[in-house]
């Protein structure tokens, strides 16, 4: 495999309607690693149904192409995001970092004093990613998908915090 292509430029910026296609099929393809779930990780319609729910951000090149994007919202006076998607040909740049401080500073301006955001154990090398950006392990959720685990897998979520 190709080493990631160097970051270009990216712009951070609050999703729009016009961007559900670009955004389903960057989360498509990099949750695309999660081979233990069946099918694709989301669906325009689904994706649509999630931006009426929360929050999206979204990082541009200079194309004006999506190559990430992520779920922020508010819970109470914590903040909590996810569906973090980084473009396969850009991980490792830093954007990812990018995108997880754009929402942190989202969550800020909300009131938030805190951020969560959970991940599947099957996952194990998101607790290196986030445990990298300050984020401790808080506890465990089940974990019950939308769409079917393959035969004889067990996952449950993990909960990361941060105070911001």
């Amino acid at each position: 495999m190709p080493p990631p292509e160097p970051a270009a430029p990216a712009s951070i910026r609050p999703a729009t309607v016009g961007d559900i296609a670009q955004m389903t099929a960057v989360v498509n393809a990099a949750f695309a690693v999660e081979k233990f779930l069946e099918g694709p990780r989301t669906n325009e319609t689904r994706m649509a149904g999630a931006m009426r729910a929360a929050e999206f951000l979204v990082a541009e090149d200079d194309a004006g192409r999506v190559v990430a994007c992520v779920r922020v919202e508010r819970r109470g006076e914590r903040g909590h995001f996810g569906m973090l998607a980084v473009d396969p040909a850009r991980q490792g740049s830093g954007l990812g970092r990018a995108m997880v401080r754009s929402a942190e500073d989202r969550c800020r301006q909300l009131g938030c004093t805190a951020v969560d955001i959970t991940i599947l154990s099957l996952r194990s090398e998101l607790l290196t990613f986030y445990r990298r950006l300050g984020y401790v392990e808080t506890g465990t959720e089940p974990f019950r998908p939308a769409r079917p685990l393959a035969d004889g897998i067990a996952c449950h979520r993990i909960v990361l915090s941060k105070v911001l």
